[in-house]
């Protein structure tokens, strides 16, 4: 089922990218300046996005419009903002990660240094915003619509990102499944998915209720992804994680699988574990320990069920969506299959 999804994410990719690529900052002088501005701030942001995947974000943006019978043109704009904010975000987080790689190559801040990745990061915050008033065959309600949105999406983002940093800096092992659902809920599900969905559904026309289930939706739907990733993290493929696979225990992340592991392992073992996630280890062997600490609580487990009942109240609100006749029946099928994908990626 999943086919139908990544077929339409190919059919509209090229649209994705003409409309990065058109979006494309340039420096505010043509004098000499000009010259070290684009070397030092706007091409190093125009690689980095460049090298972007599958652009599953600023797909479903136009996804979202076309689901209440609007234009993918309509929500260009709105896409473009959405993976300009991913790529800030993801500058932003290698930073604070410390992280070594970033779609197999070497993070902007490697290569840049870290102020002026930091910078390139703020850039494309500036243009989340620059892109959407730019778009003037937007009415100019949907513009500023979008751009409340857009802030509430940033807002929820830099929550969820605060609790996870915050959780490792402090040593925090008292974190409860609860705490991690509303920090991934927030750091994940609101740009990756419901927010896209949202916006695209608003600016293409759609009724309130069309637009307030799509957000529902890419909520429940945007834990899915993020649970699917945090087991790629843990139990992928080696060969195609890389350095990165497992790099989530070398950090001390409060993955579900890590916070339900600590909920329910106790004594020596759940010392261990702890002992193995504060100490930032990198040693495969002990990586593969606390793998098996965590499976041995249940953590791996848990992460898979609750990761395919999350994709299963998707596919439910895309469905209602449909019956009540707020998204077409096209739509609904690939809100379908985009759960699937969302969760088959962790097998």
């Amino acid at each position: 089922m999943e086919e139908r999804f990544v077929t339409y994410l190919t059919e509209r990719l090229p649209l994705v990218e003409r409309a990065l690529a058109d979006a494309a900052a340039a420096p505010l002088t043509d004098g000499p300046a000009a010259r070290d501005l684009n070397r030092y701030l706007y091409a190093p942001l125009s690689r980095f996005t460049a090298s972007g995947g599958k652009r599953v974000r600023p797909v479903l943006a136009l996804l979202g419009a076309e689901a209440v019978s609007g234009h993918a043109e309509d929500a260009l704009s709105c896409a473009v903002a959405v993976e300009l904010f991913q790529s800030a975000a993801l500058i932003h987080d290698d930073i604070a990660d410390e992280g070594e790689l970033r779609r197999g190559e070497p993070c902007l801040h490697r290569v840049e240094g870290e102020g002026l990745a930091i910078n390139a990061g703020d850039l494309a915050l500036t243009q989340v915003f620059e892109v959407v008033l730019a778009d003037e065959a937007l009415p100019a309600d949907r513009r500023l619509r979008a751009l409340r949105e857009l802030v509430r999406m940033e807002r929820h983002t830099l929550e969820g990102q605060a609790l996870d940093l915050g959780w490792v800096r402090d040593a925090r092992w008292d974190v409860t499944t609860e705490d991690y659902l509303y920090m991934v809920t927030s750091k994940t599900s609101w740009y990756s998915a419901a927010i896209p969905l949202y916006v695209g559904a608003l600016v293409g026309g759609g009724s309130e209720e069309a637009a307030r289930g799509l957000l529902e939706l890419g909520l429940t739907a945007g834990v899915a992804f993020q649970l699917a990733d945090d087991l790629l993290n843990l139990v992928g493929d080696a060969e195609a994680q890389g350095k990165d696979l497992r790099s989530d225990i070398t950090e001390g992340k409060r993955t579900l699988a890590v916070v339900w592991a600590l909920e329910h392992l106790e004594g020596a073992e759940r010392e261990e574990l702890v002992a193995l996630l504060a100490s930032g280890t990198s040693d495969a062997a002990e990586l593969a320990r606390a793998v098996e600490l965590i499976e041995l609580g249940g953590g791996i487990a848990r992460c898979q069920e609750l990761a395919h009942e999350m994709a299963e109240r998707a596919k439910e609100g895309a469905r209602a969506l449909a019956d009540a006749g707020h998204i077409t029946v096209e739509a609904r099928d690939l809100l379908v299959s985009m759960s699937d994908f969302f969760v088959e990626r962790a097998g």
